[in-house]
């Protein structure tokens, strides 16, 4: 399938020259050697972490679901704050991390297909309702907040922040256990790939347009997103960011998952450049994934709504199975 450009006013093309044969060879990167073992023991420290959750109903209701708002505690003494949705007809059969892009969310949005589910809706720490002194909320800041030490990045902590929300659904719904899943867009796609591979406590992901794949492409291909944040930090800084981006690179990530996995990704994209998105998915072991093809990412077109009503039938679908 070829990539046809759409109408917009991009100095450069957002399909990158690529149609789907040539995004579907992308080779994904090779990893440090001890990549694996860099987020197993930051996995090991965090579980060591009791998120003590706390909730509060707001009296309102969302779609099927009463809504709640939520905190708990994360690492490095970070509190996140969210919300939780909680289903109308009864107790939870089931949950589901909803993670956000880029910017963070306002509030939880309804959801589809999910009534069973408690759903629990975290701000990555830095972003929206979970705000720390000294991290910029804004997303070109954000991207680079202490990228140059590998064991403090940003990206790390969000990834923990997602970890502990596992640990507070569980903690507040224990028998959710076995049937958990998580979805994130754009940036909480990125760091759902980071994250997933090494939580066995999380049995489906879903992830779409998800950046941080191939870093190594992402850093000279033009882009409107974060990582052209990440270029700029790089022109002013005499340290090499890929020092640390090398151990959080999703595609990296997502060679060690074995959990069944769709991915929405796209052909044209300003903001997380298309090889990025299938390095992220052309990694994950062949009788695990499954791929959803979006005409764009990040941008509006023709069509755009119809697609996503199908992309968010099939992913409910695929976040209800078994």
């Amino acid at each position: 399938m070829p990539c046809k450009a759409l109408v917009h006013d991009y100095d450069f093309d957002p399909c990158y020259g690529m149609d789907l044969g040539r995004l579907l060879d992308v080779v994904p990167p090779t990893p440090p050697p001890d990549f694996a073992d860099f987020w197993r023991r930051r996995y090991a420290a965090a579980m060591a972490q009791a998120p003590r959750p706390r909730t509060g109903s707001t009296g309102q209701v969302l779609g099927n679901h009463t809504v709640h708002e939520l905190r708990f505690d994360s690492t490095d003494g970070v509190e996140i704050g969210g919300w939780l949705l909680l289903p109308l007809a009864g107790p939870p059969r089931r949950g589901v991390l909803i993670g956000h892009g880029y910017g963070g969310r306002a509030l939880p949005v309804a959801p589809f297909g999910l009534d069973d589910a408690a759903l629990l809706f975290p701000c990555f720490r830095g972003m929206g309702a979970s705000p720390v002194a000294g991290i910029s909320p804004h997303p070109a800041l954000h991207v680079v907040h202490e990228i140059e030490d590998r064991d403090r990045y940003i990206l790390g902590g969000c990834v923990e922040d997602l970890w502990l929300g596992v640990s507070a659904l569980l903690a507040l719904f224990p028998e959710v256990a076995g049937h958990l899943s998580y979805q994130g867009s754009s940036f909480g796609g990125g760091i759902g790939a980071l994250a997933t591979p090494w939580d066995r406590r999380i049995g489906h992901l879903y992830i779409e347009v998800p950046t941080f794949g191939h870093h190594g492409l992402r850093m000279v291909l033009p882009c409107v997103g974060s990582c052209d944040a990440v270029r700029n930090y790089q022109r002013h800084h005499s340290f090499d960011v890929m020092k640390t981006l090398t151990y959080y690179d999703a595609a990296c990530a997502a060679r060690n998952l074995r959990i069944p996995t769709l991915v929405a990704a796209a052909l044209f994209d300003p903001a997380v450049p298309p090889p990025g998105q299938f390095a992220i998915y052309n990694a994950i072991p062949a009788s695990w994934r499954r791929l959803f093809l979006l005409k764009a990412g990040h941008f509006d077109y023709p069509g755009r709504q119809a697609q996503e009503r199908e992309l968010t039938r099939e992913a409910a679908k695929f976040l209800m199975e078994p």
